[in-house]
């Protein structure tokens, strides 16, 4: 658990930063940097796996939950305030239950009435004057965003769950790779790379921060807090980076908030996400 606290405390700064800091840049031009700077970090830790499946297999997890999430998640912020995103992260419990339960065979239908529950506070929370339209992409970006998060984090659970000899240090550069492939294609399909141009020394500390600290100490911290706890825990521990995300995009960052609809609207949001991780267990199945 203390890894899944100091990744929840670290990137608690981040949407406030993204927002203030780096909206000069193409979104997937970030998400690229930003794991590049991760990846010399981890880079020079890569051990030599003699599997080249397992491999690909750790590569294709992180296409998904860094590449993928972020390509979808940093293009968000040209539609939402930053607190808004960080509050509509708050659903990623349901992705991280839904897919925990699919890929253990289980199916708990209420999962379906929670969803619509956190929806309408997803409405609530839309500020007034705000172009619905631009509300409701931001939105459903986010929520692509959460779900490969979360398929990402359980898969590296179970395959690590699976192949305890493994080390973390050791094969989370391979996660990284995965991530850095997937968003040079979108930075290239974006015409993104033009972009870099902007970069400013406010931009490039912003990145530094986010590449080195949020994505490259949080990211290791978080997969390997996620093999340690079950599945409720990381569920529940999903969601503390939101309310000190809110925090701070509005007391640090200086955003302006309804914080009626904020505290109607994401308390439902949250209440969705808590009675998710508080479904009926089914057989377990935790290893691949």
């Amino acid at each position: 658990m203390p890894y899944l606290l100091l990744a929840s405390l670290i990137w608690a700064l981040s949407f406030g930063l993204i927002k203030s800091s780096l909206q000069a840049l193409d979104p997937a031009l970030v998400g690229w940097a930003r794991l590049l700077l991760s990846l010399a970090i981890f880079g020079p830790l890569i051990g030599r796996l003699g599997e080249p499946r397992l491999a690909l297999r750790l590569a294709a997890i992180g296409a998904v939950q860094y590449g993928l999430m972020y390509s979808l998640y940093l293009a968000a912020y040209s539609h939402l305030e930053s607190y808004q995103v960080a509050l509509f992260t708050v659903l990623t419990p349901l992705y991280v239950v839904a897919w925990d339960d699919l890929r253990g065979r289980r199916f708990h239908p209420r999962g379906l009435a929670l969803a619509a529950l956190a929806v309408v506070g997803a409405v609530i929370l839309h500020p007034r004057g705000a172009d619905p339209r631009a509300v409701a992409i931001g939105f459903g970006l986010v929520q692509a965003a959460n779900a490969c998060f979360a398929i990402g984090q359980i898969e590296y659970r179970r395959l690590r769950r699976a192949r305890p000899e493994l080390h973390d240090r050791r094969i989370h550069g391979y996660l990284l790779l995965g991530g850095l492939g997937l968003t040079t294609i979108t930075t290239t399909l974006s015409g993104g790379w033009a972009s870099a141009a902007a970069i400013d020394l406010r931009a490039l500390a912003a990145l530094a921060y986010l590449g080195l600290i949020a994505s490259g100490i949080g990211f290791f911290a978080w997969n390997a807090g996620a093999v340690r706890v079950e599945s409720a825990t990381l569920a529940v521990l999903n969601n503390l980076k939101v309310p000190l995300g809110v925090a701070l995009s509005l007391l640090l960052f200086g955003e302006e908030a309804d914080l009626r609809r904020l505290a109607l609207g994401g308390g439902l949001m949250i209440a969705a996400a808590v009675a998710a991780e508080r479904r009926p267990r089914g057989p377990r199945a935790e290893t691949a």
